[in-house]
Formats: C-alpha cells, sequence, structure tokens
C-alpha cells in the first residue's frame, strides 16, 4: 500500500511534533524550513496542563525534565530598581520551563531517527490543489506532489498566506511589541528573573539553565505588527526610542543589544480565523491559532493541536475532509479560552487589542 505523503512548513514545535505523531499512522512525511538549520531564538517554553500528556506519548517527558530551567520565582522592582515584590515561579515558569532551543533539538532527533525527512533553507512558493494532491513548487528546490500539506509555520505562515490570503486580514494586534536576546549574567541571577514595569514599557530578565547568560526581553506599546517586517537597524531604533531616558538597567541593556548575535524581534498577536483548513491544507500551532506569548500557552497548544490532528487523521481513515473538521471542532474551545488569556495579560501589560493590525 502507498504511504500518503504530508509535507509540514515549519520545524519548530508544532511541525516536528505532527511529523512524529503522523509518521507513527504510517505517513511519508517531510518537513520544509526556510531557516538553514534549527532555530537557536526565542525565549524559554513551559508546559501546562494536558500539553504533558503529549510529551509523554511522544516519549521526550524525562528527558525535557531534566533540562527543566528550575525557576524560582521573579523579582519586581520599580523604577529605580528597587523590590516591589515577588511572583511565583510558575507565573512565568509554568509547571515545567526549558529553552526553546532545547525543545526543537529534541523534537528534531527523535523525528530524524524515525525516518521524517527534513529539508532546510527552503521554503513554500505555490501550491495548487488537484483531484488527488496538491502540487508544491519551492523556491529553491524541485516541484513535488503531496497528498496533504500542513502549515506550522508560525505567525507568518507562507502556508496560511498561500491558502488563506493577506496576514493582515487574519492577524489581531494585542499592542506590543519587543526584542528578545541574551547576554552576560553580569546581574549575577541565579535562576530567578527580574520585571521591572513602567508606563508602556517592560523589561523582563532571567538565568536559568545557563548559569552564565542573561536573558533579556524589552516590551514597549505599538500601534501595529509593522515592525516585524522591518530590517535589525530600524527595530533597534524603535527599541531605543521606546526606553530613552529610563534608568536602572536599561542603557546597559540597550548596548547588549547591538552586540547580541541571538537577537529576536516579534509582536503579541493573535491570529483569528473563520476555519483553519481548506481542502488538503490545515493549519496548525501559532499559523492557524496563535494566542500570543502573553497567554503563556503557545508551546502547550502546538503540541496538543498536532496531536489532536494527527488523531483525527487515524481515525478518519484517509478522509482529509472529517478529520479536519473534527480537529476543528475539538481544538477551538480551548484555543478561545487561551486567546482570551493571552488579550487579559496584554492589557495588564498596558498593551491593547483593535480588531485590524494595520500591516
Amino acid at each position: 500500500m502507498t504511504k500518503t505523503k504530508a509535507l509540514i512548513s515549519g520545524a519548530s514545535v508544532a511541525g516536528p511534533a505532527l511529523a512524529y505523531f503522523l509518521h507513527r499512522e504510517g505517513y511519508d512525511v517531510t518537513v520544509v524550513e526556510r531557516a538553514s538549520g534549527l532555530r537557536d531564538t526565542g525565549y524559554a517554553v513551559d508546559f501546562r496542563g494536558e500539553a504533558f500528556d503529549v510529551l509523554e506519548e511522544l516519549g521526550i517527558l524525562a528527558e525535557v525534565r531534566e533540562h527543566d530551567t528550575k525557576m524560582r520565582g521573579t523579582t519586581l522592582v520599580d523604577e529605580r530598581g528597587e523590590e516591589a515584590g515577588r511572583l511565583p515561579a510558575e507565573v512565568f515558569a509554568g509547571e515545567l520551563e526549558v529553552s526553546k532551543r532545547v525543545l526543537t533539538r529534541i523534537l528534531h532527533r527523535i523525528t530524524v531517527d524515525a525516518g521524517v525527512e527534513y529539508v532546510f533553507d527552503d521554503s513554500i512558493s505555490s501550491l495548487t490543489e488537484h483531484g488527488s494532491g496538491v502540487t508544491v513548487e519551492f523556491e529553491r528546490g524541485a516541484t513535488r506532489e503531496f497528498g496533504l500539506v500542513f502549515g506550522a509555520d508560525g505567525l507568518y505562515s507562507k502556508v496560511r498566506q498561500l491558502t488563506f490570503g493577506p496576514h493582515a486580514d487574519k492577524l489581531r494586534h494585542l499592542g506590543m511589541s519587543g526584542v528578545g536576546f541574551s547576554t552576560a549574567n553580569y546581574l549575577g541571577l541565579d535562576r530567578r528573573g527580574m520585571l521591572q514595569h513602567v508606563k508602556d514599557t517592560a523589561i523582563y530578565l532571567f538565568s536559568g539553565e545557563e548559569a552564565d547568560r542573561l536573558t533579556v526581553s524589552l516590551s514597549f506599546a505599538t500601534a501595529s505588527p509593522a515592525l516585524d517586517r522591518r530590517d535589525r537597524h530600524e527595530q533597534e531604533q524603535a527599541v531605543r526610542a521606546a526606553f530613552a531616558g529610563h534608568v536602572w538597567e536599561a542603557p546597559r541593556l540597550l548596548e547588549a543589544m547591538s552586540e547580541a548575535d541571538d537577537f529576536y524581534f516579534s509582536s503579541a498577536c493573535q491570529v483569528h480565523m473563520d476555519r483553519w483548513s481548506h481542502g488538503r491544507v490545515a493549519l496548525l500551532g501559532d499559523a492557524g491559532y496563535c494566542a500570543a506569548p502573553t497567554s503563556g500557552m503557545g508551546t502547550s497548544q502546538a503540541l496538543i493541536g498536532a496531536r489532536a490532528l494527527a488523531r483525527h487523521l487515524a481515525a478518519a481513515n484517509g478522509d482529509h475532509a472529517t478529520a479536519f473538521a473534527g480537529y476543528e471542532a475539538e481544538l477551538r474551545p480551548y484555543v478561545a479560552e487561551n486567546q482570551a488569556k493571552g488579550r487579559e495579560a496584554a492589557a495588564t501589560f498596558g498593551g491593547a487589542a483593535p480588531e485590524g493590525s494595520d500591516m
């Protein structure tokens, strides 16, 4: 019997997790990733609730636990850097937290070992569906045929854009943008975080598994996510303007930002769609229903969504239309709850939740 060929765009969390489950069900799986290799950027990720069951089913829960950051909590500081309160570890670290780099490497290893094909430094350029499959053209590689195509390629998903139209029609900006990077742990933090929230800005610093490194997040209010698509120079200028005049650690952190080789800029946005599939193409994770970093549920949602999608495909015996409908019906209430949490958290930090995105 010929195996159904499945293409997954995106090699972060949702994509490899789906690849594992689909391969287990007998699919011939290929993952394409536009980056030249596994990404090292991104903040630590945490797991909550049902996500632990997914990690167990993937066979990696014990290994992931070995990399727990073991955060001890976060100190709140005022404008001058004086302690103003404390937050327990689970506020930011959930029930278990690891660096995103660790998680993506574990997922990559178990899927490669299982026989999943990875294609790095390439991206989908066009999708043409026909009766028995999808013709996929790539920016660099040869045209190929697949039975199913999945977009797990993040907030600015190319699969979503090609299948459902412009990003601006699907994104809801939550009024915040920010930069993340790491620098030397000059504050000597030991598995602790520090948070300063002043007007429309926030500085969050923490040191986790790598004791000599300080992870930095500088967030500020924005009217749209347009900066996401600008070059690093413009993004740095916007950060400097937002934190001009700040005392405490801001001046030193702004210097470190320009020197960082793991600079990462993103806006807090949600993805809202009437449906997550069209024909033989389906979306999962942030590509289909991003709840925003402020929700604290992005990684758990990606894992849970991947397992649900694969389970419905298995139950439908190849009837993708039935499977996709079941997947959406099961997951939408969970996503709606997480997106509500994301909007509430953004509002706490001074963000807004306008209906449009002004891309």
